[in-house]
């Protein structure tokens, strides 16, 4: 005969439990909306949280800038290409959170838009439990450019970058402000003393016709003349769309969360 006094006993334990269950918030995961404010001006953005996402363990973060074809302010298109594309193709691929940014028409990720992308960035640490020592910057065409922009200006406090088809020389795009700052001297030498610290792998189309692949040749030769911690993959008989055969590739991701940024 069971013992009333233990059964009891079990049933105060049980009943607590299925009550703190209950009452645990579901995390909402996949593609979800958020906003940031600047200036009066609010930025809508994406954020991709897996679905294996749990509070109890710090999670790598990637930082995502689009290029000049997803430009607008539906919150949404940035999403479309590029990193968002392959995660919806693999999303078991990336146990990560990504942060998906949008900037407006006829801008780029410099100024104003820079940082709107990082206050997505710092408002998703914020939110989610990251690991601020696997945090990553990527982008492609217009992003590649803006990653090396942000990037230049805050060399500490990424763990890796992956610039795609982007560029660096002031003439290309001359209404967009520059990479290295005009009083910084020869642009590429100040380019390479200040990410030499930086892991960085460059992807860029051997063919491309909208951005010169060798505007990633010569980001390739001023780190690699600074002994700077880079690789660079040039994909043969590739136009612009460098992005799918790099955010494709398993050696590159398992390259990028295996790095981590020392204090």
């Amino acid at each position: 005969m069971r013992n009333p006094i233990v059964a009891a006993l079990v049933a105060l334990l049980v009943v607590p439990a299925a009550v703190a269950a209950q009452a645990q918030p579901k995390i909402q995961t996949g593609f979800l909306d958020r906003s940031v404010t600047l200036g009066g001006q609010t930025y809508r953005y994406q954020v991709f949280v897996p679905a294996t996402y749990a509070a109890n363990q710090r999670w790598p973060v990637i930082l995502f800038l689009h290029g000049a074809g997803e430009r607008g302010s539906d919150g949404y298109f940035q999403t479309q290409v590029g990193l968002g594309s392959a995660i919806r193709q693999n999303s078991a691929r990336f146990p990560a959170i990504a942060v998906f940014p949008q900037a407006t028409a006829e801008s780029s990720w410099t100024g104003t838009l820079a940082r709107v992308a990082l206050l997505a960035l710092d408002q998703t640490t914020r939110e989610y439990q990251t690991d601020p020592s696997r945090v990553y910057l990527t982008g492609l065409s217009m992003g590649g450019n803006g990653t090396w922009y942000i990037a230049y200006r805050n060399p500490k406090r990424f763990a890796a970058i992956a610039p795609i088809c982007g560029w660096i020389s002031p003439q290309f795009w001359k209404a967009a402000d520059p990479v290295v700052p005009a009083d910084s001297g020869e642009i590429y030498s100040a380019f390479g003393r200040q990410l030499r610290q930086t892991p960085t792998w460059i992807f860029h189309g051997e063919v491309d016709p909208a951005v010169p692949v060798d505007e990633s040749r010569k980001a390739f030769a001023a780190l690699q003349a600074v002994s700077a911690p880079v690789q660079y993959t040039e994909v043969p008989g590739t136009g612009h769309n460098s992005w799918d055969p790099a955010y494709g590739s398993p050696k590159f991701w398992a390259w990028l969360f295996a790095q981590r940024r020392t204090p």
